[in-house]
């Protein structure tokens, strides 16, 4: 599923895209199987300590990340769209299925278009609230941390 260019704020977002020498079906697995995500989703010295995931529209997640220093960072959302091997849409407007959350911050919308030969387009979208919380992601280390989960990601992947 490609990308739709016009839809990218750039107030607002924020974009990575990678091209991975990996098929979609792949990366897609590791997106949306709780053994799999833990094992690429934060960057080190972070980890995954609890991936609950109901990959579905609708479908509640929490995913626990756990620092270096003792932070423990739980992450509730909602699933809005799932196209399997294609697109993820998720936010944590919702901290279960239609229970808003007392401070949204983003919508990530994940997409994987098959490129063929073993190859995907991977892009992840993380759309921000307001214009300041785009501001503080990007400050947090947007850029290189969802990178890094991107090439542990991939390396994942090209084991399955």
């Amino acid at each position: 599923m490609p990308l739709d260019t016009a839809s990218v704020d750039p107030a607002r977002d924020l974009v990575l895209t990678r091209i991975i020498d990996v098929p979609a079906d792949k990366l897609f697995k590791c997106w949306t199987r709780s053994d799999l995500l833990p094992q690429w989703f934060c960057p080190p010295p972070w980890s995954v300590s609890k991936a609950v995931m109901d990959v579905r529209a609708g479908g509640n997640s929490l995913i626990t990340m756990n620092g270096p220093n003792g932070e423990v960072v739980d992450n509730p959302g909602v699933y809005l769209e799932v196209v399997e091997n294609e697109k993820i849409v998720f936010t944590d407007a919702f901290t279960e299925t239609w229970k808003p959350s007392a401070k949204p911050f983003m919508t990530g919308i994940i997409t994987f278009e098959d490129l063929g030969d073993g190859r995907t387009r991977y892009t992840a979208i993380a759309r921000h609230w307001t214009v300041e919380y785009r501001q503080t992601h990007e400050q947090m280390g947007f850029a290189e941390s969802w990178g890094i989960a991107a090439d542990q990601m991939a390396a994942l992947a090209a084991t399955l």
